[in-house]
């Protein structure tokens, strides 16, 4: 690893530190609240945090873990908060060891590709080309603040699971067991996707190559495909836990427009910018649901 991006990588790490100390005081000064509102309003203060550090740093991929850093946040708040640590369900226990192995791996992932400070995301520099003086806003409002607003919506469901007395009501079931295997497969998808990404890229380089083997020939975006099962696998468990709560069914909801609306798309046309014959890639792979047998 080479010094300039050990020190951004510290440099993010003293910015999330500083964010989870605001966060922790929000939900300190709102400790007589409801649980949703006090993580809501703690999750927003510390996406504040951060992009105010993004800006001031001048590149907004300092939030791209926070996507995956946030959640287990969030999920040991609603366990903890109010004292009901002897009361930890099974339940909650394999639905925490997912989230942190799933926090883990995306996180470690987005760690080893971001190559410091000087690197941006590609789409936040089309944002920076298209809206120019009004880039700030933009990324507040577009690569800050919604994906939390999304990503807490996701994370509704762990409310039911983690929440005190929440889980505890309703041994494990059949539900529960679905819910495993979709949160397994999907981190298992993930993992793989990346993996295959990364040795193609290592491999090919900028070479123009179209990655079609692996997951990558049975449909656009594995990696994609993972991540949208994974929030459904959570919204399994708390609807295992409390099926009272079916309305947090906004959360993959949600996770998956965002997806199928901008992420796709998106992805798509970039590549058919820069690889040719990525136009007739999309008409002979499916972008999500994987097809059984290669043409």
């Amino acid at each position: 690893m080479n010094t300039n991006k050990t020190r951004s990588l510290l440099l993010c790490l003293a910015v999330y530190l500083a964010a989870l100390l605001i966060a922790f005081l929000c939900v300190r000064v709102m400790r007589d609240g409801h649980l949703l509102y006090a993580a809501l309003i703690a999750d927003v203060a510390a996406t504040v945090a951060v992009f105010t550090c993004s800006m001031l740093l001048d590149n907004s991929s300092l939030y791209d873990p926070y996507w995956s850093v946030a959640p287990p946040l969030i999920a040991v708040y609603w366990l903890t908060a109010r004292g009901n640590t002897d009361a930890v369900s099974t339940r909650s226990l394999i639905t925490g060891a997912l989230l942190l192995l799933w926090a883990f791996r995306l996180t470690y992932n987005w760690s080893r590709q971001w190559r410091g400070l000087g690197h941006e995301d590609w789409r936040y520099r089309a944002f920076r080309e298209r809206f120019t003086s009004l880039y700030w806003p933009v990324s507040f409002l577009g690569i800050h603040l919604l994906p939390t607003l999304i990503v807490f919506l996701g994370c509704l469901p762990l409310y039911s699971v983690m929440a005190p007395g929440a889980s505890a009501v309703r041994p494990l079931g059949l539900l529960d067991l679905a819910a495993a295997a979709v949160t397994i497969t999907a981190i298992l998808i993930e993992a793989l996707a990346d993996r295959q990404l990364h040795a193609f890229k290592r491999k090919s380089g900028e070479s123009g190559r179209i990655l079609n083997s692996g997951l990558w020939a049975r449909c656009r975006h594995p990696n994609y495909l993972g991540e949208m099962l994974f929030w459904w696998g959570l919204f399994l468990f708390g609807l295992a836990a409390d099926p009272a709560h079916w309305w947090f069914i906004l959360g993959p909801l949600a996770v998956s427009t965002l997806f199928l609306g901008i992420s796709v798309p998106m992805m798509d046309r970039h590549l058919m910018q820069r690889k040719s014959g990525y136009a007739e890639h999309v008409e002979q792979v499916p972008a999500l649901i994987p097809r059984l047998f290669r043409r």
